[in-house]
């Protein structure tokens, strides 16, 4: 699981940053999920090494342009290019639907691909045999999701030299002691294959939160998530700015993240009033969360982040 963060200003883009989104690569299925779609995504996309084709979820957290101005133009590119068979699937609030059907109507835009367009509520979004997806409410203007990605956790390695030392012919009976059940041999010995396998794999969690000022939902959300990406518009000083405008500072994202026992924050969505030469910079926002959750990285356009099994944590922390 890798992310790419393609948006981190918030509001408007500037030179350096452009307005919200953030895609989730899964190798293993050669997908990447979106999640939220600002004016200018597509060109982010061309800056990236991400293809339009390899798009499967959209995934929108409230209907404020920044998040949303973008989208109607990927799908209509998605849908020019004329070679994708695979859907689409968008979840967003109850609105988006009726936004992306006019947009359609007035611009008399015909899509070739093919879309879906879930409203989502509080709750499961999306489950498969891999990933599980809910949202909640967060505290914001208008109604806004914060959305939670879990994958399942998976058996552990199995232990193939152990397997043969038992007299246990390879084939699909492998398969079946790989996926942890109990297999009867033709000598009519029954094998468990927990016993042949190690610990489980425990599934990642990426939780990504935006926009919001300080909430429990935001809190019950995140809870134990690998990484959290949470919203900093402002500092700590401009508190009152967030107050009114229902946004987070940095010391609130940092808040939910100690609050969650997450293991990473990553903060985005950056208000354009900290522009180099200004009194407050947005390394001052990152001392401040550093202050309150240690394990914290602000991001900014194409930062790469992966979200590591606790395995491979282990073996990098070893090598290191």
């Amino acid at each position: 699981m890798q992310i790419t963060f393609l948006g981190t200003s918030s509001g408007v883009p500037t030179r350096s940053r452009n307005v919200s989104s953030v895609a989730l690569r899964l190798p293993q299925r050669a997908e990447v999920w979106l999640f939220d779609c600002g004016e200018g995504t597509q060109h982010q996309f061309l800056r990236s090494e991400f293809k339009s084709s390899q798009i499967r979820r959209i995934f929108i957290t409230h209907m404020h342009g920044d998040h949303i101005f973008g989208l109607m133009g990927l799908l209509a590119s998605c849908g020019l290019a004329g070679n994708r068979q695979q859907r689409i699937d968008i979840y967003g609030p109850k609105p988006l639907n009726d936004y992306l059907q006019a947009c359609r109507r007035y611009s008399q835009t015909h899509f070739t691909l093919p879309i879906k367009i879930h409203a989502v509520e509080p709750g499961l979004v999306f489950e498969d045999e891999e990933f599980r997806v809910v949202c909640n409410r967060l505290e914001h203007r208008v109604p806004a999701y914060g959305y939670r990605v879990e994958e399942r956790d998976r058996p552990g390695r199995f232990d193939v030299e152990r397997a043969k030392a038992l007299g246990i012919p390879s084939g699909p009976i492998y398969g079946q002691l790989k996926q942890g059940k109990r297999v009867t041999l033709e000598d009519g010995r029954v094998i468990n294959g927990a016993d042949l396998c190690g610990p489980d794999l425990v599934g990642r969690k990426l939780v990504y939160c935006t926009d919001t000022i300080y909430c429990d939902r935001a809190v019950d959300l995140a809870q134990g998530a690998d990484v959290l990406i949470h919203e900093a518009t402002f500092a700590h000083q401009d508190a009152d700015l967030a107050y009114q405008r229902l946004h987070s500072t940095s010391t609130m994202a940092a808040q939910v993240a100690l609050g969650a026992q997450v293991q990473q924050l990553i903060m985005t969505h950056f208000s354009p009033r900290y522009a180099p030469g200004n009194s407050i910079q947005l390394s001052d926002l990152l001392a401040e969360a550093r202050a309150i959750f240690p394990n914290t990285l602000m991001a900014q356009d194409f930062l790469i982040h992966d979200i590591l099994r606790q395995e491979e944590k282990t073996l990098v922390s070893s090598a290191s």
